[in-house]
């Protein structure tokens, strides 16, 4: 069992690891197999078919399988590196210790978002974009969205997907108001000024790569993804009778049938079910 660690805890030589391990599996080309599975999953409810990764209650289950074969790749290059998670609730600017030059580099310059500082920077000659839906060869962001901004979820906003105390809530897609899944994912406003909540307004917030389904594009996908499996974690001690929904394939008269995953149906592409996920202590626990 291994640890993963608030970043802002991580010490130099855990930076340097960390970073160099992502640096490690690009040069090999495999950091694109991951952007390409994400982007193939992403499948919004207004289209057709399986809705594995997003909108769906296998939100959580998918990417915390998503988050253990990328971090099982980076330990395969240096068994030491784990993901760290980032805890929006905390760090809230730019100016966080993750945007560091020798971490993760900063904001997209004005101009065309491109990120100029830290080793994910084009022009640091280790980084370049690939098959994504622009022809932009760099990594871009806009930290809080300044010409519109944008603020990150608060430890109140956050609470309220925490208190719910249903998992999921049919039609098990991006509408309910209610239900953790959907209040935490973030597809129902936040109210006022702030559209979308939590897990969603992470993404806006950041910006640039982070905006699309090629979103792992961006190293720091992994980090707020951790975070969000760790909340799931939180909500579980928090409601230890509440349990993943739907239990049992939907009935075919049911229009979301076949379009979401139950307890015991299998997730693609790996063909594991949500039942097998919903508790990680055997592969890994959170510093806190």
């Amino acid at each position: 069992m291994y640890t993963r660690k608030n970043q802002r805890n991580l010490t130099a030589a855990e930076r340097r690891s960390f970073v160099g391990a992502i640096l490690e599996l690009k040069r090999r080309g495999r950091y694109e197999d991951f952007v390409q599975t994400h982007t193939e999953f992403y499948v919004p409810d207004a289209d057709n078919g399986l809705r594995a990764a997003h909108m769906t209650p296998s939100f959580f289950p998918w990417h915390r399988r998503f988050l253990l074969e990328f971090e099982g790749a980076l330990r395969e290059i240096d068994p030491k590196v784990t993901v760290p998670y980032w805890d929006w609730t905390v760090d809230r600017t730019p100016a966080a210790a993750l945007w560091s030059e020798d971490f993760l580099g900063g904001t997209g310059r004005s101009s065309d978002q491109q990120v100029m500082t830290g080793p994910f920077a084009y022009s640091a000659g280790y980084w370049t974009i690939s098959g994504n839906v622009t022809d932009d060869r760099f990594l871009t962001r806009d930290l809080g969205r300044p010409r519109d901004p944008i603020v990150l979820p608060t430890k109140a906003e956050l609470a309220s997907a925490l208190n719910e105390s249903v998992y999921d809530v049919a039609p098990w897609d991006s509408t309910p108001a209610k239900g953790f899944r959907n209040r935490l994912e973030g597809w129902t406003t936040g109210g006022g000024r702030q559209p979308w909540l939590n897990h969603n307004r992470v993404h806006r917030w950041v910006g640039g790569e982070m905006l699309g389904a090629a979103s792992p594009n961006d190293p720091v996908f992994w980090l707020h993804h951790a975070f969000v499996d760790l909340l799931w974690d939180r909500w579980q001690q928090k409601h230890p009778k509440a349990t993943y929904l739907p239990k049992r394939r939907l009935p075919e008269d049911d229009r979301q049938s076949g379009r979401v995953i139950s307890l015991e149906e299998t997730m693609p592409p790996w063909d594991v079910r949500p039942s097998t996920l919903l508790d990680h202590k055997n592969l890994y626990r959170y510093e806190v």
